[in-house]
C-alpha cells in the first residue's frame, strides 16, 4: 500500500475520506483536530476530483458505424 497520500490510487482516497467523516462524526475531538482532519478530509477530496477530472479526459467511446471502429471524445451530459 502507498505511504505517501500522493501515490494513493482513487479507491484508497476514498477509504481515507471515510475514515477520516467517521472519526469527525463519531469520536470526541478537540476543536484543532477536528480542523486538522478537516483539512486533510479537503486535501483528499480536491486529490479525488482531479483523478477524475483526468479519467474524465481519457475515456473515449468506441462507436461501430458500418462496421468500421470510430473513437470519438467522451462529452458528459450536464
Amino acid at each position: 500500500m502507498a505511504t505517501k497520500k500522493e501515490e494513493l490510487n482513487f479507491e484508497e482516497l476514498i477509504v481515507k475520506l471515510e475514515e477520516i467523516t467517521n472519526k469527525l462524526e463519531k469520536e470526541q475531538l478537540s476543536l484543532d483536530e477536528s480542523v486538522k482532519l478537516f483539512e486533510e478530509g479537503i486535501e483528499l477530496s480536491k486529490k479525488c476530483d482531479s483523478k477524475l477530472e483526468d479519467a474524465e479526459k481519457r475515456i473515449t467511446i468506441l462507436i461501430n458505424q458500418e462496421n468500421e471502429i470510430k473513437e470519438e471524445n467522451f462529452i458528459p451530459e450536464e
